[in-house]
């Protein structure tokens, strides 16, 4: 049975050669952290706050969610290493700074679609009020349940799904949020949204298994090279070309892993940025004033699109009351359209009046930002319910104001990117171990062929990246996980019921355990703050 270790083999060349490895991945880490303090002083330095509170809480909240994200270094980033380190492809040290690298150019390259699809989940009057008790309750209670639940089973060495914790957590604190404030009195959760989430973590382990074993039949079938289906002997690495296989491989899921996974982190930290410094982080001070010249031509033509819609009935007193009633019921009534309508306008004459979202005053920023966001899941919702009769050219010039809304309010500095991008690194870097041993050896009855290993990443990294097109969440662990009981299954090397009982046991229990984790700790947390 292979033993893994973090500690030098004997030689001086090699031990030199980790040494540096390491050293280069601290420095680098190192470079990051500080780009990452700059940009985000840099960002602040314009904000005046009369007390230190709404420091301390952006402090201790963004630790938490950097460490979710360290966490989530255990389960979800430790699988994309867990073939190479397993097969002595490469050493640990070089795999995980390797895998690092590729998680933060696919952290880098993603467009943000994954984080704020999640977030939908929550009910609409939370995000609004993120900076208030509520929003404070419901991001500590959500990261900590999470960060509670994977702790755990890493510590049995589980690969649990981080994605799948992270959106029980939500869903928890989305139904005690409803629980204390009655039916009436709260939107909930957004449960169309969460099936299509749900759709995609139920699925996207089958799809793993089926497909991965799929994959190792025909690799067998027409590559007849007896070393590609042998299982690691000691600590001698493969031939050449298999090792170059299996580290290609490494990376696809590596940069795939961090393009999908990464996101959920990302996500919430925005929403504790918007929530503590508006002024900052609500509006995307990036946009520039030839760009929101064209904000302002493209929501002129979609509120004349709107219009067109009223039937001659007259928006009410309150536009966003009723706006946001429609995104909590999802029923349309008649005062929906003009309300709508007019709330599009007052958003227009808000941005044309200060000539730039950069000239947004600190006192209205958040009242804007929330105007649009709550304009955008409107226009979302009509247009997924078809329940207005738009034409296609109409239709057309309501989601390009959509879309322009979104480039103003979902956006994700490059310096979160960065500090997510080191938080996995750093996950990786410390809990590899356990959630290597688990897919190399306790899930096949047979130890882990550098073949299998293959076709489970190969397999892991389409699904992913696929996912990542669509914005849909999936989970890494489950993906992969599922992948190499499906080669050991095509293989007929035999399962292991013990360990995939557990896993089973774990991808089951993992959403009730984490929604009621969540919800009790949204109620205590509401009546601390």
């Amino acid at each position: 049975m292979p033993e893994f270790s973090l500690s030098p083999q004997p030689g001086a060349a090699p031990a030199r050669g980790r040494n540096a490895s390491l050293l280069a991945f601290l420095v680098v880490i190192a470079a990051g952290a500080v780009y990452v303090g700059m940009h985000l002083a840099d960002d602040l330095s314009p904000v005046r706050e009369s007390s230190a509170m709404p420091w301390i809480l952006l402090g201790i909240a963004l630790l938490i969610a950097l460490g979710f994200e360290f966490v989530n270094g255990f389960h979800d980033t430790a699988n994309a290493v867990a073939t190479v380190i397993y097969t002595h492809s490469l050493s640990p040290n070089i795999a995980v700074m390797w895998s690092g690298a590729w998680n933060f150019l696919g952290v880098l390259t993603s467009t943000g679609a994954v984080a704020f699809g999640i977030l939908q989940l929550l009910p609409v009057e939370l995000i609004l009020q993120v900076g208030s008790s509520a929003g404070f309750a419901m991001v500590f209670a959500l990261l900590i349940a999470a960060i509670i639940w994977n702790l755990g089973t890493w510590y049995f060495g589980l690969p649990s799904s981080s994605s799948h914790t992270l959106i029980g957590s939500i869903i928890g604190v989305g139904l005690m949020n409803q629980l204390m404030h009655g039916a009436n009195g709260t939107s909930g959760v957004d449960w169309s949204q969460a099936l299509g989430v749900g759709k995609s973590l139920l699925f996207s382990p089958i799809v793993g298994f089926l497909l991965a074993g799929l994959l190792l039949l025909i690799l067998k079938a027409v590559v007849r090279v007896p070393a590609l289906y042998a299982e690691p002997k000691g600590k001698e690495p493969p031939p050449f070309w298999i090792r170059a296989l299996l580290i290609l491989t490494c990376t696809g899921v590596s940069f795939a892993h961090g393009s999908n996974d990464g996101q959920k982190g990302m996500g919430l930290i925005m929403l504790i940025l918007i929530g503590t410094v508006p002024t900052a982080y609500a509006l995307n001070r990036a946009v520039t004033a030839e760009q929101t010249q064209t904000f302002i031509a493209v929501a002129h033509d979609a509120t004349r699109a709107l219009e067109r819609y009223t039937n001659g009935v007259a928006a009410p007193a309150d536009p966003r009351a009723e706006v946001e009633r429609f995104i909590g019921r999802r029923a349309l009534s008649n005062t929906t359209v003009p309300a709508l309508a007019a709330l599009s306008n007052q958003v227009t004459e808000q941005v044309r009046g200060y000539g730039s979202l950069a000239a947004v005053p600190q006192s209205v920023v958040d009242n804007v930002r929330n105007n649009m966001y709550v304009v955008s899941e409107a226009i979302r919702l009509l247009d997924k319910q078809k329940a207005v009769p738009f034409s296609a050219d109409d239709l057309k010039s309501i989601n390009n104001f959509r879309s322009q809304i979104d480039h103003a309010t979902k956006f994700i500095p490059t310096w979160v990117k960065v500090a997510v991008a080191i938080a996995l690194g750093l996950g990786t870097m410390v809990g590899w171990k356990r959630i290597v041993v688990t897919v190399g050896e306790r899930i096949g009855k047979q130890h882990l062929t550098y073949g299998q290993g293959g076709c489970a990443e190969v397999v892991a990294m389409v699904t992913i990246g696929a996912a990542d097109v669509y914005g849909l969440p999936v989970s890494t662990t489950h993906v992969l996980s599922s992948g190499v009981a499906g080669t050991m299954a095509a293989n007929g090397s035999g399962l292991q019921w013990n360990t995939v009982r557990s896993l089973v046991m774990a991808w089951v229990l993992t959403l009730p355990a984490s929604i009621v984790l969540a919800g009790a700790l949204y109620w205590v947390f509401k009546h601390v703050f």
